[in-house]
């Protein structure tokens, strides 16, 4: 049976600051984990290699905390993304949680992770949307202030400090903190309507539906409102814009359409 983890669909993240949650059999507190604006500084300057190595770092522990699946589901998400290796520079990484949580993400070091639940939704067009949305999320470096925002409000940053400069080692119970602080971080609605224009164009790159975003989008707003809501923690009652943006993505599909006629 699959396990359950409670990540939010980084399209429309949302999390609650008096949750408790469970991340891999263990219990976080996320009012621990996201602290409060007020309590945060501008001491802690992070340079560019710490925030390489706190991306790296959480999607680690992540990949450790989740089972990784290595059957049909791998099979399809590797054949997929078969040539596609890198984006602006960046070498890109996939890999499958066996989760009943529909979601996805991507990690500022290249990482993306989509669950298996979310597979089972969607066709490989709108798939393949979302995914091409999460690179755009990597490429205009949106995972990258995501996981530096995280570590600023979480309690990873008061625990682990800096030395010299350099941002200190990360215990076992800092990254699950970070890493449940980078999940709850939300995107600006520029940030989202430029991944969901990259989204667009990768899908068109790669011989894949210029429906897919909107579909898939779509899709995700009907759940919310029917048999699976939990399973998508009932976000997009609270995200009007996400219709929005379906709608946007659907002009934008037939014009593209209308134009190669």
């Amino acid at each position: 049976m699959k396990r359950t983890i409670i990540l939010l669909f980084s399209l429309f993240a949302v999390v609650s600051a008096d949750a408790q949650i469970r991340i891999g059999g263990r219990k976080i507190d996320t009012k621990k984990a996201v602290k409060a604006a007020g309590d945060m500084t501008t001491a802690v300057t992070l340079s560019d290699a710490d925030i390489a190595r706190l991306s790296r770092e959480s999607v680690e522990w992540m990949d450790a905390h989740n089972p990784i699946d290595t059957g049909a589901y791998d099979a399809r998400l590797r054949r997929l993304t078969e040539g596609i290796t890198e984006a602006d520079g960046i070498p890109l990484n996939f890999k499958v949680y066996y989760v009943v949580d529909i979601n996805a993400f991507a990690c500022g070091d290249g990482s993306i992770r989509v669950f298996s639940s979310l597979m089972d939704l969607m066709t490989d067009d709108e798939l393949m949307a979302i995914i091409g949305h999460e690179i755009g999320h990597i490429v205009h470096r949106d995972s990258k202030d995501a996981i530096k925002r995280a570590y600023m409000a979480s309690a990873a940053r008061n625990a682990a400090g800096s030395v010299g400069g350099t941002v200190g080692k990360l215990s076992e119970s800092q990254l699950g903190d970070l890493a449940q602080a980078f999940m709850g971080a939300q995107f600006s609605q520029k940030q989202e309507y430029a991944a969901d224009d990259y989204g667009f164009d990768f899908c068109v790159d790669h011989g894949f539906s210029p429906h897919g975003i909107a579909d898939g989008l779509s899709k995700l707003v009907e759940l919310s409102k029917g048999a699976k809501a939990s399973a998508v923690q009932q976000m997009f009652s609270s995200h009007p814009d996400s219709e929005k943006r379906a709608a946007r993505m659907k002009e934008k599909a037939v014009a593209y359409e209308n134009a190669m006629k």
